[in-house]
């Protein structure tokens, strides 16, 4: 976590809490008690009136508030169902920041929307989603990032397999199912491949260029033409 989305973390749960402890805070934002030592005299230094001392707790100076994040209903729900989503369908680490992400919206509303938030009845149940295919997204997005090539163990609709070193575009969520859409050395074309289907994923040492007629906006025209 960068230090800023650490110092706002802080200032957001001692808006939220009586008194908050130097423990509770170093556990949830997982650093050393020192850490938020340091931190919240950093806060103090900037004009932040955090008032308490370390082993007893924290809280901010009465009347101090930061401006309230100004939302319409349906963008609140919006907002919410998103982040369910995302904390169902998008793997492990995307769905941890998507809790903290809503946790950070929560905490800067004003009370009555924070209510809001609470009583929005849309859901993203993930009991359906196949776990180990969560879990190669990381891979899969990681690999997107930083250009790198994929080998995949891939099976076909009707099970047959395959090995693919392919270059991983995007990621697409069609309902139940994300697909990579690639570009296949095998094919010399473009290719969407379903990420519940790969057996076996390994990312190699090797990257793939910025190469015209293969990026991104080339794959979405092939696709739109199809």
């Amino acid at each position: 976590m960068r230090r800023a989305d650490r110092l706002f973390q802080i200032v957001q749960f001692l808006r939220g809490r009586r008194l908050t402890t130097a423990a509770f805070l170093a556990g949830r934002l997982g650093v050393s008690l020192r850490t938020v030592y340091r931190d919240v005299r950093d806060l103090s230094l900037s004009g932040v009136p955090v008032e308490g001392e370390a082993g007893v707790g924290y809280r901010l100076r009465a009347g101090f508030d930061v401006p309230p994040l100004m939302f319409t209903l349906n963008e609140i729900e919006a907002l919410a169902v998103g982040a369910r989503m995302v904390e169902a369908w998008g793997g492990p680490v995307l769905a941890d920041s998507a809790r903290t992400a809503i946790e950070k919206i929560v905490a800067a509303l004003p009370a009555d929307r924070r209510i809001a938030v609470e009583k929005t009845r849309l859901y993203a149940p993930g009991f359906h989603v196949d776990g180990r295919a969560m879990r190669q997204l990381e891979s899969v997005r990681e690999a997107i990032g930083s250009r790198r090539v994929l080998r995949l163990d891939y099976r076909d609709s009707g099970g047959k397999p395959s090995e693919r070193d392919v270059w991983p575009l995007a990621l697409y969520y069609w309902g139940r199912t994300w697909t990579i859409g690639a570009w296949c050395e095998r094919r010399t074309d473009f290719r969407n491949f379903r990420v519940d289907r790969i057996a076996g994923l390994e990312t190699l040492e090797r990257r793939y260029p910025d190469e015209a007629g293969k990026r991104l906006a080339d794959f979405i025209r092939a696709m739109e033409a199809r």
